[in-house]
C-alpha cells in the first residue's frame, strides 16, 4: 500500500514538472505581449537615462565655461573700473588744483595749466616770479590725492 502511495506521488510530481515545462515552451499571446512591453519599457528607460546623463554633462560643461568667462569678464571690468576711477580721481585733483590756484589773488591772472596723471600733477605755463611759481607748486601739493608735483612753470620776463 505504501508503494502505491509513493507511485501516485511520483506520478503527480512528473505531471507537475511536465506541466511546468510545457508552460515555458509556448507562451500565450498575452504573455508574449507582456514580455515585449517589459522589454520596450526597459529600453525606453535606458535611453531616457542616457539622454539625461548626456544633458547633465553638457549643462555642467556649459556652466563651467560660463563661470570661467564671467570670471574673466569680472577681472577685465575690475581693471577698467580702476582705470576709470583713476581718471575720475585725476580729473577731481586737476579741478581742485585749478580752483586753489584761481583762488589765490597773485596767481589768478596767470596762465597756469594743470594736468594730472595717476595723482601726479604737472604745472606748466608762465609766472611772473619765482615766488608765484613756488606758491603754485605748494598749493598743488596740498590738494588731497596729489602724489607728486612736477613744476614746469617758466618765468616770463618783465620788460
Amino acid at each position: 500500500m505504501q508503494e502505491l502511495k509513493n507511485f501516485k506521488l511520483i506520478g503527480i510530481a512528473v505531471l507537475f514538472v511536465a506541466g511546468l515545462a510545457g508552460c515555458g515552451e509556448k507562451p500565450g499571446p498575452a504573455e508574449s505581449a507582456g514580455k515585449k512591453i517589459d522589454q520596450t519599457t526597459e529600453e525606453s528607460i535606458r535611453k531616457m537615462n542616457e539622454a539625461a546623463d548626456k544633458a547633465i554633462k553638457e549643462l555642467n560643461e556649459a556652466s563651467a565655461k560660463l563661470n570661467k568667462e564671467m570670471s574673466e569678464a569680472s577681472i577685465i571690468l575690475g581693471e577698467q573700473g580702476k582705470k576709470a576711477g583713476g581718471v575720475i580721481d585725476d580729473a577731481t585733483i586737476t579741478s581742485k588744483v585749478k580752483a586753489a590756484i584761481f583762488a589765490e589773488p597773485g596767481l589768478k591772472s596767470l596762465q597756469i595749466n594743470v594736468d594730472t596723471v595717476n595723482g601726479e600733477v604737472a604745472l606748466s605755463g608762465s609766472v611772473d616770479s619765482q615766488a608765484n611759481s613756488d606758491l603754485a607748486e605748494q598749493l598743488a601739493g596740498a590738494v588731497a590725492g596729489v602724489r607728486d608735483v612736477n613744476n614746469r612753470l617758466v618765468l616770463k620776463s618783465t620788460k
